[in-house]
């Protein structure tokens, strides 16, 4: 059975992994439980002080990953209407396109609440590009959190 906690927890992990990657699994939180799934094993050990940190990591990393695409309009020129925009084209995108929807909800939320604002095209287009940005340095923030819990479970193994 202590084999079998293992290998559940690093399938698990590697989900999280596959998550931080592409949208629809929550990355970090989904790597997370695999760590907690491999303390069922006396074959893993970490600390308590790196599993507390870990979490807490993941709650943060998941809470940004959503609003980071609205900083990143409003980083790039967009007005209240796109970062509104972004935020309304997140929520639908998980919703109505789950998977996909979290990459092109905010960049469409975006350049239409620019355009409704009265933004030309190319300003609305740069406030939607703001929101793809966001996306990128999202996945790369979970990518890193990620490849940090697979070396906790590899430094872990006893």
């Amino acid at each position: 059975m202590e084999i079998f906690w293992l290998i559940l927890g690093a399938i698990i992990i590697l989900s999280g992994l596959i998550g931080a990657i592409f949208p629809g699994i929550p990355g970090p939180v989904t790597s997370y439980i695999g760590l907690l799934i491999c303390l069922l094993s006396e074959h893993f050990i970490i600390s308590s002080e790196a599993l507390i940190t870990m979490g807490i990591i993941a709650a943060v990393i998941t809470v940004i990953d959503y609003l980071i695409p609205v900083y990143g309009t409003k980083k790039f020129g967009g007005t209240r209407a796109g970062v509104i925009g972004s935020i309304i084209g997140l929520i639908a995108g998980i919703f109505f396109l789950p998977g996909i929807g979290i990459i092109i909800g905010p960049f469409v939320g975006a350049f239409i609440g620019e355009m409704l604002a009265g933004s030309r095209s190319d300003k609305a287009l740069k406030a939607a590009f703001g929101s793809f940005i966001g996306f990128i340095a999202g996945t790369f923030m979970k990518l890193i959190y990620t490849l940090v819990v697979i070396y906790y479970f590899v430094a872990g193994l006893v």
